[in-house]
């Protein structure tokens, strides 16, 4: 286990897969986390919970006052909240053929997945190059450097059930980038910024989907979320110090193939 003592990590999109694992590996860690979602949660022993649109730049910047108050500093940001279409939802399965995807369904997953991590690096950058070792951790995907195989999304009667929406991968293929340039950019503070890109997470999908997913990766398996949250925990830690600028690829092997 990394010791994460002491320090004060924020964490955006806390209330989804990814997001509430991160925070219970953190927080087992003997961090101290601050919670960011859009969604809002009638868990009272939820602490340091805070509802928001990280895409509004105003109301991000009135929250990070409140926090930096009861915080009086912080660490570390992790950006993991995001906007993606999910082959378990099975909705608007017509709209989301790239001949038919909307402007506003292409602006709405570019919104939410590169203004909201924008915004939040911006306002809360400024108070981690107030620390030295402090970091950003940003989320991409498997997708971000590769394209979708829409092949996995096809029934048992080889049906096309689902198509991957081009602006995600579009999207993270640019979380990347600004990974790079935000190390590049704030390097000389001591802030360091990573990326993790993971590959697809085990969340109830269908048998076949999964069989057919576990099949493309080296390791035979879809993640685990633990798979995700543990690697989060080494970037947030000390011992990953002289790593700035990266991407992990958590995938299961998927992109080495």
């Amino acid at each position: 286990m990394y010791s994460l003592k002491n320090k004060n990590i924020i964490v955006t999109g806390s209330e989804g897969l990814i997001g509430k694992s991160i925070v219970k590996n953190l927080i087992r860690n003997k961090a101290k986390v601050f919670l960011i979602d859009i969604k809002k949660t009638n868990n009272d022993k939820i602490k340091n919970y805070y509802y928001c649109d990280l895409t509004n730049k105003d109301l991000v910047s009135q929250l990070s006052k409140k926090i930096i108050k009861k915080a009086k500093y912080i660490n570390g940001l992790i950006n993991c909240a995001s906007v993606q279409d999910k082959i378990e939802d099975k909705k608007n399965f017509l709209n989301s053929k790239f001949e038919n995807l909307s402007i506003e369904s292409w602006d709405h997953m570019i919104k939410g997945n590169l203004n909201s991590l924008f915004i939040c690096s911006q306002v809360f950058g400024k108070y981690l190059i107030k620390k030295k070792n402090s970091f950003i951790i940003n989320f991409s995907s498997t997708y971000g450097m590769v394209a979708p195989d829409n092949s996995i999304y096809k029934n048992k009667f080889n049906k096309q059930i689902f198509y991957k929406n081009p602006a995600y991968p579009a999207s993270k293929g640019a979380v990347i980038s600004f990974t790079k340039y935000l190390a590049a950019y704030w390097g000389n503070k001591g802030l360091r910024v990573n990326c993790i890109s993971p590959g697809g997470v085990k969340n109830n999908q269908d048998k076949l989907f999964i069989k057919k997913y576990s099949e493309k990766t080296i390791l035979k398996r879809m993640a685990n979320v633990d798979d995700i949250s543990n690697t989060v925990n080494f970037l947030a830690s000390d011992d990953s110090n002289y790593i700035t600028g990266a991407n992990i690829v958590v995938d299961g092997g998927w992109t080495s193939i």
